[in-house]
């Protein structure tokens, strides 16, 4: 070999390890891990709230009122009583019952031994019997309208605002009170007819409340109307919450979604589908350690959620899916994976932890 061919040789020795030694990295992107979440698909609705169980306490029989056993907002336990009205001519008029109806109670006794004996006659012990029941009967009347004196809770709650005073004068129907069981919420709400076969009792929503904007409450249908709105089309669903800290109030307006069909399914980010005519794709990180490569996948979507997506096939779960830096790669090329997005921290942070390999593949033209 002369001289000239020397130095050729070496030449292009030279700019072929100077290309090579230019030749770029692997993209780096960010993938996401496919795994299962349940999921519903959701109806959303308004809704108005009234506690479990509510009613305005009243007297039956007009009296005054001697005693008041309740303060405003108090809790009461069911049978407790809450407020008594003057008795004193039924406790009078009770005493003199149950004298008369004791001494019933002996004459009839006594006619019966003398029965046994053979001094009396049948149709006088049967007489002495019907005054003795006709004097329990009159004893129990006089019971009855002392107990109509005591207002009594007829169920465990809170009461409101108390309306009377003692030594006041109440009539049958006039307020003293209201006494509301809202340890548990009723949600009364509409939905289009078109859902009244997947909407069941048992079925669960989650509702919000512009009152209370940081929270999110959760129940479940109890009743479904059986009958269809004819104007409007829509159906009344009513759902039940739970509400032991008392910070639901009847009257309150609540947004809801009602959760139909749930289901264990693959979700996968937004980001990741890549549209090409009618058809959806995603790009798989394919491989092991260093030799990581890009490879084409298409996929069937269904329900879409903010940012996430229902994936019926096309992807197992384990596998890693490029969410950022699609742009750049194309379906075989090498990858290198910079994070791994769990959700964990924003997709920002991600993106700037390695700005300048992924900034390219942000801006670039989509894949074929």
């Amino acid at each position: 070999m002369n001289c000239w061919s020397r130095l050729i040789l070496c030449s292009l020795m030279v700019h072929g390890a100077s290309a090579l030694a230019a030749s770029p990295p692997p993209p780096a992107v960010i993938v996401e891990v496919v795994a299962e979440e349940t999921i519903a698909d959701r109806i959303e609705a308004l809704g108005t709230l009234r506690p479990n169980e509510t009613v305005q306490i009243t007297a039956t029989v007009s009296d005054t009122i001697s005693k008041i056993h309740f303060e405003d907002g108090q809790t009461v336990e069911a049978g407790e009583i809450l407020l008594e009205l003057t008795d004193t001519e039924e406790s009078a008029l009770l005493a003199e019952a149950e004298t008369l109806a004791d001494e019933a109670r002996r004459q009839f006794e006594r006619h019966e031994e003398l029965l046994s004996r053979g001094s009396a006659s049948a149709s006088l012990l049967d007489e002495r019997r019907r005054e003795w029941r006709a004097a329990e009967a009159r004893l129990e009347a006089v019971r009855s309208r002392l107990r109509d004196r005591l207002v009594i809770a007829p169920f465990s709650g809170r009461v409101g605002l108390r309306m009377v005073s003692p030594g006041a004068l109440v009539s049958p129907g006039e307020p003293i009170t209201t006494l509301v069981d809202d340890s548990r919420m009723k949600l009364d709400f509409s939905v289009p007819a078109i859902y009244f076969a997947s909407v069941r009792p048992g079925t669960r929503i989650e509702a919000t409340t512009p009152v209370l904007p940081d929270q999110t409450f959760t129940g479940v249908v109890s009743s479904v109307e059986s009958t269809i709105d004819p104007v409007t089309r829509a159906m009344t669903v009513r759902a039940v919450i739970d509400n032991p800290d008392h910070a639901l109030v009847g009257g309150m307006l609540m947004t809801l979604d009602l959760l139909r069909n749930e289901r264990r399914a693959v979700v996968i980010s937004e980001e990741a589908i890549i549209p090409q005519g009618e058809t959806r794709h995603v790009l798989v990180v394919a491989g092991n350690g260093d030799t990581l490569q890009a490879e084409k996948r298409m996929v069937e979507l269904g329900a879409r959620m903010p940012g996430r997506v229902e994936v019926l096939s096309g992807l197992a779960v384990g596998e890693q899916i490029i969410t950022h830096g699609t742009l750049k790669v194309r379906p075989g090329m090498p990858v290198r994976i910079k994070a791994v997005d769990d959700g964990s921290q924003p997709i920002e942070a991600l993106i700037r932890s390695d700005q300048t390999a992924l900034t390219d593949g942000f801006q670039s033209q989509p894949p074929a």
